[in-house]
């Protein structure tokens, strides 16, 4: 079993848990994911790796509530524990280049932070931008301004940072100075646009940070197939980092859309069943 060492929430919809595994913490590095269950009879979820403390032996992951599943995940406290937790898994962010950018929105912050960190340990020119609806959706901004040589923040409506989206200040930026390498991780349609963005000023590599829909994490289902130079690719095991210029993204979403309905009804039905056990 794996004890929940540390629980925060950041708001309604994002929850951070610290998660003591040692043999996982050993091995992990930025960009790479775990896939858990919390318990027996619960269903596998592929979640990013967002940061690490190998003398601890924990591993800390950052998650959104969107189903059954990850409303049941929320459900957990500090002291207990989860009956699975699995990895790492997936090839590691190649921390290459001196001068990057990394750009994350919404959740896709939580992944583009340790990498972040990362680059930011090794001495590289960081620029972090991260992106969020609204204020009251942020998280890790302490983190990104403490671990990154520029920061720059966004939201829709203003409320956070510049009002915008990511690609506003990203081109502001490209306009005016190079970057060896531009890193992109958030909703596939920002991605999109950021991988736009990089081709018009020519960026010589633009990565972008793949989520689709995942069973076993071996490459064996196929659920989380991508096509990315007109071949068929495994975000499990090829990426999830991909050459951005290459990806299908238009496929990308069509596919990552399929079960949308299916979510809202299992997460309906979820908290449904909760309530009935409460008033009893």
């Amino acid at each position: 079993m794996y004890k929940i060492i540390r629980k925060h929430v950041f708001n309604p919809t994002e929850t951070l848990l610290e998660i003591e595994a040692p043999m996982v913490a050993k091995k992990a590095h930025p960009g790479q994911f775990i896939i858990l269950r919390s318990d027996a009879d619960a269903e596998r979820i592929p979640l990013t790796i967002g940061g690490y403390d190998r003398e601890k032996g924990t591993v800390t992951i950052i998650f959104q509530i969107v189903g059954a599943s990850t409303y049941k995940l929320n459900l957990l406290e500090e002291g207990d524990e989860l009956h699975d937790f699995v990895g790492p898994l997936g090839k590691p962010t190649e921390l290459d280049g001196e001068k990057v950018c990394v750009v994350g929105g919404g959740l896709g912050c939580a992944i583009a932070y340790p990498i972040a960190k990362a680059f930011h340990d090794e001495g590289k020119d960081v620029t972090a931008i991260a992106g969020f609806r609204t204020k009251d959706l942020v998280i890790l901004d302490e983190e990104f301004r403490a671990n990154s040589t520029r920061y720059i923040g966004v939201s829709d409506d203003g409320t956070y940072g510049e009002k915008g989206v990511v690609t506003k200040p990203l081109e502001e930026l490209l306009q005016k100075e190079k970057f060896d390498k531009v890193i992109s991780i958030g909703p596939v349609i920002m991605m999109k646009f950021v991988t736009e963005v990089c081709k018009k000023y020519n960026v010589p590599e633009c990565i972008c940070s793949m989520n689709p829909i995942m069973i076993d994490g071996t490459g064996m289902c196929g659920c989380c197939r991508l096509t990315v130079g007109g071949k068929t690719k495994f975000a499990c095991v090829d990426g999830p980092d991909f050459n951005a210029y290459v990806v299908d993204f238009d496929e990308a979403m069509k596919r990552g859309g399929m079960y949308k309905a299916f979510e809202k009804k299992a997460y309906d039905e979820a908290k449904c069943n909760l309530f009935k056990k409460e008033d009893k």
